[in-house]
């Protein structure tokens, strides 16, 4: 075993890649003030950004889902890699040497799986646009020029050539030093009567990479007519690859599809290269399978759904593309942005029309013009025959049944008003109303069909799930997290808690060196109770006034669970309520918090007097009025002098 890598590294990992340049990889980051930003939370579905990152504190949170955690937490989480896969992945885009504890430098042999895949398929890249330059590779150069693509654009999509034989790549990959194990698992190699052979033999190469830029799989095209594969060969499904999940051309588009807020979804390899040489590089193509769910929210993640959000559908004008426009249409009201269809007046693809009538005319193609929706119910309607009364009838039972599915009430009202008048119906409400009715029954029979859950309290700071208990220092049990929402907002005394927590966290100068003197039972609501055990096994707010992420990191693993730890990050990154954020705002939750607690143990020990009666002991009476009294006059000057009285 290579060992667990240098604590000393992992910090300076952490510390030299900045969280936002990490999760922009991913999705459209926005301003969502006091130095946050904001977004769609890549780990489940929403329609309004919930997702804020802190530059400054290296944090990420989720308000909708409660993940959170910092730069390593997020690459761990969103692709699915240990914590020394990512600990190593992003040493490597930092440029830093990793040191293991036990046994040196870390053998590649020993890397993660994920980098071991993602590193053979780059040397593959390489090695295909090395083999492009051959003379057997002619005919693939020829193929590329012939649709306008000359040297220059086959090196910035990094298009390359599998050479004919049946192990060249394998063998290049074993010297190396990859595994026949890692080349099966890769797609790059499969088994033959010997042993592996290569995938890919004799095609043009396009490799496909993910939205952070990693090279993930290959599409093939076929060149030669003796070969009896399929015209296109893509990789096969693998731990990297998921054809359903990834965009060829995603890696390339990204930044200025969240710069335009618009996408163009094109259907091949040459259709994307088309596009982005005549300017449109906002194109992207699926691999080898429809456009679905998965590919919607990975554009989602970039367009941020705002008003102005475009996708426009380039499918060929035969009837697959009409299909696949079709089916495209059905996953439409998964997108907040509006989507169109671009088809040429002769059904040529972005490729060839580039070829035919130059750059100019596959920028006007794309410029938005037919809706998506228009385009479909034309499609519909003119499948019948609309001059007689059963042709219209039959046209309006399939298209409203489609136009029922649209969710938002006045868009559904509006496109029946159109469908109306592409059946030929004069009677618009009539249209509206079927449409309409379709719709009820339609959540008429998804509410009989029981699906339960209510609504999450996005605000309550711990998930809806069973706590574990939660162990402080020296075993001693810390507050225990509460399953279900502990937290009540409306509460004055929550809200004060939640703030100078929040103060703690964000701001210890402001607090410290007062706050470490609080205990974990000033705090009412149990979840607060936790992560102020949590900050007092990290050394402390005071130890905030150092290293502000290294102090962060160390409340992060001082959480006995993960309900624990998403509500230290919640807090970590969320806004302040008050405009002014200085000592005297810092001053009032002191004061506040502390004051309610003494509040509460004046009336615990009055109640337990009032119980007792005259069955108390003369000391014990006395002690307890003293203790009364001594609060009481502690209360009064909080009240009095405020922050200078703690």
């Amino acid at each position: 075993m290579a060992g667990r890598i240098n604590d000393d590294d992992v910090k300076a990992v952490r510390d030299a890649v900045p969280i936002d340049s990490v999760v922009s990889e991913y999705l459209q980051l926005r301003s969502a003030g006091g130095g946050n930003l904001k977004g769609l939370c890549p780990f489940h579905d929403e329609k309004s950004p919930s997702f804020q990152v802190s530059p400054g504190k290296g944090l990420f949170h989720c308000f909708g889902c409660q993940e959170g955690g910092d730069t390593i937490a997020f690459v761990m989480k969103i692709d699915h890699l240990s914590f020394s896969e990512t600990v190593e992945r992003l040493a490597a885009k930092a440029g830093i040497t990793l040191r293991y504890e036990e046994g040196g430098y870390n053998p590649s042999h020993q890397r993660g799986e994920r980098i071991r895949l993602i590193e053979a398929h780059q040397a593959a890249a390489d090695f295909y646009v090395r083999a492009l330059e051959s003379p057997e590779a002619e005919i693939g150069r020829k193929f590329l020029a012939e649709r306008g693509f000359d040297q220059d654009a086959a090196t910035h999509f990094r298009v390359g050539y599998s050479p004919a034989g049946w192990d060249h790549l394998t063998r290049y990959l074993r010297g190396k030093g990859f595994s026949d194990k890692e080349l099966i698992t890769s797609g790059l190699s499969q088994d033959g009567r010997r042993g592996p052979i290569d995938r890919f033999r004799g095609r043009l190469m396009w490799p496909i990479s993910d939205t952070a830029g990693d090279i993930v799989g290959f599409g093939a095209r076929k060149l030669r007519d003796d070969d009896n594969g399929p015209k296109y060969l893509n990789t096969p499904e693998t731990p990297i690859y998921k054809k359903s999940q990834v965009l060829y051309g995603i890696d390339l588009a990204k930044k200025d599809i969240a710069k335009a807020s618009r996408a163009v979804v094109v259907e091949g390899y040459t259709d994307v290269m088309a596009c982005h040489l005549a300017g449109v590089t906002t194109a992207i193509a699926t691999c080898g399978t429809a456009f679905g769910n998965d590919h919607i929210k990975i554009l989602r993640r970039l367009l941020m759904d705002n008003g102005s959000a475009r996708v426009i559908f380039t499918f060929d004008g035969d009837a697959a593309g009409q299909k696949a426009a079709l089916r495209a249409f059905e996953d439409d009201q998964k997108f907040a942005a509006e989507t169109y269809i671009a088809i040429a007046p002769d059904g040529m693809d972005p490729c060839d029309l580039r070829l035919a009538k130059g750059d100019d005319s596959v920028r006007d193609l794309v410029e938005p013009r037919t809706p998506l929706f228009e385009f479909a119910l034309r499609q519909i309607v003119g499948r019948y025959d609309l001059e007689t009364p059963a042709g219209r009838a039959s046209a309006l039972d399939e298209a409203a049944a489609v136009v029922a599915k649209i969710k938002t009430s006045s868009v559904q009202r509006e496109v029946a008003v159109q469908l109306a008048g592409f059946v030929g119906i004069l009677d618009q409400e009539f249209v509206v109303h079927r449409v309409a009715q379709l719709a009820r029954w339609a959540r008429d029979r998804g509410e009989k069909g029981g699906r339960g859950g209510g609504p999450q309290d996005r605000r309550g700071g711990a998930p809806q799930q069973p706590a574990q208990p939660a162990q402080g220092v020296q075993g001693v049990q810390a507050p225990t997290v509460p399953s279900g929402p502990a937290l009540n907002l409306r509460s004055p005394a929550h809200r004060t808690e939640r703030e100078l927590l929040k103060l703690a966290l964000q701001k210890p100068a402001l607090v410290s060196p007062a706050f470490d003197a609080y205990g974990a039972d000033e705090f009412t609501a149990p979840p607060y109770a936790a992560v102020r055990q949590c900050i007092e096994e990290a050394g402390g707010a005071e130890r905030g006034l150092g290293d502000d992420r290294e102090y962060l990191v160390a409340v992060m693993d001082a959480a006995p669970n993960n309900t624990v730890r998403s509500l230290v990050t919640e807090l970590a990154v969320e806004v302040f309520m008050g405009r002014t954020i200085d000592e005297t705002y810092a001053g009032m939750q002191l004061v506040h918090v502390r004051l309610r607690a003494v509040d509460r143990r004046i009336d615990e020990v009055q109640g337990s007097l009032a119980r007792l009666g005259s069955n108390v002991a003369p000391e014990d009476l006395a002690a307890a009025q003293n203790e009364v009294w001594v609060l009481q006059q502690y209360a009064q000057s909080l009240r009095a002098r405020g922050a200078d009285a703690l």
